[in-house]
């Protein structure tokens, strides 16, 4: 074989082998990019899992928050000084307002005489009265409790030999002995209105009573006076509970309790004139039901918790209050989204359609056909909600309560939202903050009759210490007239 015959395998040798190195090369620089890629991957995949914990952590911690700023003990209180600097209160001139000022009293028990001194302070020199004017004082006189010592006979029937005991009217129990020892009504009244009503601890209680009052009791003796205040109270409460289910409209709502550290719930239903409270071991349909009746048939005006859904036979008023709350977060939340802000503006003008119509400005089919125009606007804002999770969850809740929006414009005499409850119950977490609730089962059936009693009486303007002296004098438990009221019209 010649020499150049040679060449051209050489060639095609030498030009394989290149091409043999170029594709080693290639696949060596494809698998180091594919290498750098899975590793950019796997990066970018663990960034994205840390986000995701992250957003669900930040997600917490903003309901949490938003529950804390609900739930704080001051939730208007201000972070930093407002105003701008000065002399604190209203600034005098012409926009200043009324002054006020404590009233003359109507009574005058005692007169003293306040006489110039006879010298100047300053030179010594002679004065001459030239005018009287008058001060008046209002002062608490020195209060000493009243001993009274009742000399009960004690006897037996003739016949049955059975023991027969007499009983003075001021009395308020039977009991002699170790508990012939007692606190009289005024006393009583006095307790639960500072403790119950006021949420007041029994040592101070206590202590308020020893100082002022000078009378000597422990914790443990105001906890069974409580206790058989609200055994004498018991029958009434029982009415009380009776004039709920019978009612026409009632608003109920209900808020956490805790009953020896184990999470409970205190119940508020109350109308125009009468509440009752009942602390239950759970927040359903079932707890509700115990109060006001499975079949309860009147008007419902509640916030739009499910468990309320359960009452079938009932008319529903859903809150626009907690309607407006959700939008107002919903725009917070998600400012690019006009949804919630629509949303709003129906609500809105259900609310001045209501102001119009209490001021005689509209007529009954004017009424009827703004309301008809309402509904139709906030169908529409149901049925095409934004592509966010929060607004469709909303656009849920308000196709449920969509019935139950605008009731208030079809019946003047029903609230738009459920404030008569949220008033209830405030009292209530007052005395949850500073208590934490109930030791026992009988502490919150004690705290559920007295507080039913002094909310009750308060709403009828009634003496709270009447009401409990007659309570306690009875012989036997009664449920007095005052509290023994049809249910309102």
């Amino acid at each position: 074989m010649k020499a150049g015959d040679r060449n051209p395998h050489e060639n095609l040798e030498r030009e394989l082998d290149r091409l043999r190195a170029e594709l080693t090369r290639r696949e060596r620089d494809s698998k180091l990019h594919n290498d750098r890629q899975q590793r950019q991957i796997d990066g970018l995949q663990r960034q994205i899992e840390r986000l995701k914990r992250e957003n669900d952590h930040l997600k917490q911690q903003l309901a949490t928050e938003r529950r804390a700023g609900r739930r704080q003990a001051a939730p208007f209180a201000k972070d930093r000084p407002q105003g701008r600097g000065g002399r604190p209160g209203r600034r005098p001139g012409a926009r200043y307002g009324r002054h006020g000022r404590r009233r003359r009293p109507a009574q005058v028990d005692e007169t003293h005489c306040a006489p110039v001194p006879a010298a100047c302070p300053d030179c010594g020199g002679a004065v001459a009265t030239s005018h009287v004017t008058s001060q008046y004082q209002e002062e608490l006189p020195k209060v000493e409790p009243i001993i009274r010592h009742f000399q009960v006979e004690v006897g037996h029937c003739t016949q049955c030999r059975r023991r027969v005991q007499g009983r003075h009217r001021l009395q308020t129990s039977d009991a002699v002995g170790a508990a012939g020892v007692q606190l009289g009504p005024n006393i009583a009244a006095l307790v639960v209105e500072l403790h119950t009503e006021l949420g007041m601890p029994l040592a101070k209680v206590a202590h308020v009573l020893g100082t002022q009052f000078g009378v000597s009791v422990t914790e443990g003796g105001l906890v069974h006076l409580l206790h058989r205040t609200a055994a004498a109270a018991a029958p009434a409460y029982a009415a009380l509970r009776e004039q709920i289910r019978q009612s026409p409209l009632v608003t109920p709502d209900e808020t956490g309790w805790r009953i020896d550290a184990v999470r409970h719930w205190l119940w508020a239903f109350t109308t125009r004139d009468t509440t009752v409270y009942a602390i239950c071991d759970g927040r359903g349909f079932d707890e509700a039901a115990a109060v006001l009746g499975e079949d309860f048939a009147g008007v419902l005006v509640r916030d739009g918790w499910v468990a309320y859904r359960g009452f079938k036979h009932a008319t529903h008023q859903s809150c626009l209050a907690h309607l407006l709350r959700r939008c107002k977060q919903l725009q917070e939340d998600h400012p690019d989204s006009m949804w919630a802000g629509a949303v709003q503006a129906v609500l809105q003008d259900g609310l001045a359609l209501r102001d119009r119509c209490n001021a005689g400005e509209v007529s009954e089919h004017g009424l009827a056909s703004a309301r008809g125009r309402l509904a139709a606007r906030l169908g529409r804002l149901i049925d095409a909600p934004p592509p966010l999770e929060d607004a469709e969850r909303f656009a849920k809740h308000l196709a449920n309560e969509f019935p139950a929006v605008f009731l208030f414009l079809c019946d003047p005499s029903i609230d738009a939202t459920n404030w008569r409850a949220e008033q209830a119950i405030r009292p209530a977490v007052v005395t949850r903050k500073v208590c934490g609730g109930n030791r026992t089962r009988k502490g919150a059936d004690t705290q559920q009759v007295l507080a039913s009693v002094v909310r009750t009486a308060r709403q009828r303007k009634l003496d709270l210490p009447d009401l409990i002296t007659t309570m306690l004098r009875a012989p036997t438990p009664i449920v007095p007239d005052v509290l023994a009221l049809p249910p309102p019209s």
